[in-house]
């Protein structure tokens, strides 16, 4: 018995390694640099809280990308979110070839979020690119997608709805698991399919509902590859991310310590809101059995 335990730990210490040396040696790294001047080239330098001083007291851009990656969260979870429930709710049918449709719905979540499709994006979204391509053949004017402030923000929000494979897999799993007994009760009662789906399917899947709302939030407020290849931060800082400014204070201007303080600042606002989403879960995340509907 003592052997197998020893055998166990032995599999289990590469994942132990791993966890410790890239996951909780950086985290608390990190947390020690945000309080110094660190370029990388001289040793650290303690600064105190002077870099959470400066962040919130002298630097415009700091609130600029913070309010740019809360408009971008604002408008990409529920897109992407209601978009991948909408989905679900039509391959939840029993179609021919409905397999098929399911995995080609879910290929854009494994591409989406390269560098490479950021790219393709980017050319896509040009002055003389697709998309402007397809508005002229009916007669509207060429749209400067990627140039203007107005609509730069909608072409990486865009991109991050179309990566709705996740959710959508993690949605259909929990409309397959309603029970039909319910939906049969309805018709019975008269109830029309859109009432079906309002009364019953989504107080059922409330709690999936809140789950992917935690993760897409999550992956909104991380969100870096479509900022960084499609507009590179502009029009006028218009989709300049907290995450691409954590990147160019870290890795373009060597300041590691005040980069490693925004990094802080965003975990705390994601920690936050998330608690804030938890707290706010009580007063429409459906938990009870399927006895308990009314």
């Amino acid at each position: 018995m003592y052997e197998n335990r020893r055998l166990g730990f032995l599999f289990a210490l590469p994942f132990v390694l791993g966890v410790l040396g890239f996951k909780l040696f950086p985290f608390v790294m990190s947390f020690a640099l945000s309080f110094t001047q660190y370029d990388l080239m001289e040793p650290p330098q303690f600064g105190g809280l002077e870099n959470y001083r400066d962040m919130l007291t002298d630097d415009p851009l700091f609130r600029k990308s913070l309010g740019v990656t809360l408009l971008f969260a604002l408008l990409a979870v529920p897109l992407r979110v209601g978009f991948a429930l909408f989905i679900a709710h039509v391959l939840n049918f029993k179609l021919r070839g409905i397999n098929f449709f399911r995995s080609a719905f879910y290929l854009p979540s494994i591409l989406g979020g390269s560098i490479a499709v950021a790219v393709l994006w980017r050319f896509i979204f040009a002055r003389d690119g697709l998309v402007n391509l397809l508005l002229g053949t009916i007669g509207i004017d060429k749209v400067l997608w990627l140039a203007d402030e107005r609509f730069s923000m909608w072409t990486i929000v865009l991109l991050f709805t179309w990566q709705f494979g996740s959710a959508m897999v993690i949605f259909l799993a929990a409309l397959q698991n309603v029970p039909q007994s319910l939906y049969e009760a309805a018709e019975i009662d008269g109830a029309s399919r859109r009432q079906q789906f309002l009364r019953i399917t989504v107080p059922l899947i409330t709690p999936v509902i809140f789950f992917n709302m935690i993760m897409q939030m999550v992956h909104a407020f991380q969100e870096f590859n479509g900022p960084y290849a499609i507009t590179e931060g502009g029009p006028l800082h218009s989709t300049y991310v907290l995450a691409l400014y954590i990147y160019d204070q870290s890795f373009r201007f060597f300041n590691l310590g005040y980069g490693a303080a925004l990094s802080w600042v965003l975990f705390a606002l994601v920690g936050g809101l998330a608690a804030l989403s938890f707290w706010s879960s009580r007063f429409w995340v459906f938990y009870a059995g399927e006895k308990d509907i009314k």
